[in-house]
């Protein structure tokens, strides 16, 4: 009986060390391009321990564990204060900016062997940040002044007195938060130095990014963008249609999208939308989209979308598809939903896409039947692959699973590349 009763102490006590390690886990975030310092020195440590224990090999990370031990590493995504409520330079003293409490202190050594990011001056680039736990609030990102000195501790009098970028509810997709940003007009090595306010909670994230800003030239970049998301297509009308994607990434920075119709070039755009017009009516169209970084190394292209105009009369094609959408379940948290699409046109439609609003406090956990991705608010579900072409009559149902912040509400509008359905 006394070792049952060991046995058990030793359980409870293992249940509740597996409990804690589970709340820390849900901590929220860290920006990771340009990377942070510790998610930098946390990537350091996995490929210096061989995918085992973490073991940095950087001179600065290695001096940071040193220091302050691995646990800031395992948690690279809690640098935060629970308190802050906007009040960073009041709570913050010069020299704490990069790790404000004690846990990531050490991230504030000021040496000039950090990791960096080589990054391009005055070139558009795609921001990521990790989403361990969304949140809605406000990012602001500084740089460091002209002549600041990295083997000094940083102050708030080192980063320029502005943000160069600022954004409020970024997009998040795939556990990232990413939105694009034109990057200062610097030369050498910096800090980008990112403020993270959520507006629901006093709570604030920081984190420092050591880069180093280059010219007017490619420094020898021979690294080509990732391929763009695939295009949504909406506001289909007799002779224009407009085209939202989601970024490519770069180890430098996108600086322009080239949209094609079949080979045609026919918009170029720093943004992640495009309206291509002088089309005519009736008539499919298949687009793609290429990313050019500031070395003018250019990307595979994107996956394509179909588009068929309307008939005429610069209005919406309608009638064309009729969507089917029912919750058959709902918890605390989450639902389920079903959804069918039917194909009421004459023509057949292939390689369909059905585009839908997804409120921001959703967030995609699985789907079946079809591939469902989400970006920009939207969310584009694409065929499988028994089920990507409809047929005049013919109907493709599917469906996905979802957690949500509030109680969820049907969607008001789908369309079926780029026309709008019909809601039965």
């Amino acid at each position: 009986m006394k070792k049952r009763i060991a046995l058990l102490a030793v359980a409870a006590t293992v249940g509740a060390v597996l409990v804690h390690t589970g709340g820390t886990a849900v901590a929220h975030g860290s920006m990771v391009w340009p990377g942070s310092r510790t998610y930098l020195c946390y990537e350091d440590g996995r490929a210096g321990g061989g995918g085992g224990d973490l073991q940095p090999t950087n001179p600065a990370c290695a001096a940071a564990v040193a220091q302050g031990g691995k646990q800031p590493l395992w948690d690279w995504f809690g640098n935060l204060i629970s308190n802050a409520a906007g009040r960073h330079r009041e709570i913050i003293p010069d020299g704490n900016l990069c790790g404000p409490t004690t846990k990531f202190a050490a991230y504030n050594l000021a040496r000039s062997d950090w990791p960096v990011t080589q990054v391009q001056a005055n070139s558009t680039v795609t921001f990521r940040y990790n989403a361990w736990a969304p949140h809605p609030g406000t990012w602001d990102q500084y740089v460091t002044r002209d002549g600041y000195d990295p083997s000094q501790p940083l102050k708030w009098s080192d980063l320029e007195s502005v943000p160069f970028d600022s954004v409020t509810n970024p997009p998040l997709a795939n556990g990232e938060y990413s939105w694009q940003a034109r990057l200062p007009n610097k030369t050498g090595r910096h800090i980008i130095y990112s403020l993270w306010q959520r507006s629901d909670s006093p709570e604030a994230f920081y984190s420092c990014s050591d880069v180093v800003f280059g010219g007017g030239n490619n420094n020898g970049d021979t690294t080509a963008p990732s391929a763009p998301g695939t295009p949504v297509a909406s506001n289909v009308t007799s002779n224009s249609v407009k085209l939202d994607w989601s970024a490519a990434t770069d180890n430098v920075g996108v600086t322009s999208y080239t949209v094609y119709r079949g080979t045609q070039a026919v918009a170029t755009t720093s943004s992640t939308s495009a309206t291509i017009t002088g089309l005519s009516a009736d008539t499919q169209y298949s687009f793609t989209v290429v990313a050019k970084d500031s070395a003018g190394n250019t990307s595979p292209a994107s996956s394509s979308v179909t588009v068929r105009t309307a008939s005429g009369g610069g209005g919406d094609p309608t009638g064309s598809c009729e969507v089917s959408y029912s919750r058959p379940s709902s918890w605390s948290g989450g639902f389920t939903a079903n959804v069918a699409v039917k194909n009421t046109g004459t023509s057949a439609v292939n390689a369909w896409q059905l585009v839908w609003d997804f409120p921001s406090g959703q967030q995609l956990s699985q789907a079946w039947s079809s591939t469902i991705t989400v970006a920009n608010g939207k969310a584009t579900a694409t065929g499988a692959s028994y089920n990507a072409n409809l047929a005049p009559g013919a109907t493709a149902s599917f469906g996905f699973n979802a957690t949500t912040t509030s109680t969820p509400a049907d969607p008001t509008s789908f369309t079926l590349n780029g026309s709008v359905c019909a809601i039965r």
